[in-house]
């Protein structure tokens, strides 16, 4: 299953919902593609829902982190939402859940950003 990228806007946070494998090829290239359109448009606040993702490799890791290092040096803030099963057990041994903001809850991930860094906009 090839992973299926859609977006939707809360409030001003941008959320990327994820469904399949995020997986080198085409998969994480698509991520990473869109993650730089958005930050080309000027977005500053990201949420990345990786709830659906079936699994994660070495390249969907650097596509994430490419967008949170871009964000942040943007002057945004960039975080997972509930990642699950196999993605939450590669992020949590690769420790990317202490680097990268990761919550469980998308109400309380959305007002965070509020919370955080109410400057940006």
């Amino acid at each position: 299953m090839s992973l299926r990228i859609s977006m939707r806007r809360l409030s001003d946070v941008d959320v990327i919902d994820l469904d399949g494998r995020l997986i080198i090829g085409p998969d994480s290239d698509a991520l990473a593609e869109r993650l730089q359109e958005l930050s080309r448009q000027g977005a500053r606040k990201i949420l990345v829902n990786l709830q659906k993702v079936t699994q994660l490799d070495s390249s969907g890791i650097c596509s994430l982190l490419q967008g949170y290092t871009s964000m942040k040096k943007a002057g945004g803030a960039f975080k997972l939402l509930h990642p699950a099963g196999h993605a939450r057990e590669v992020l949590e041994v690769m420790r990317l859940t202490e680097t990268i903001p990761t919550m469980d809850d998308e109400a309380k991930a959305v007002a965070s950003f509020a919370s955080a860094n109410p400057a940006a906009g």
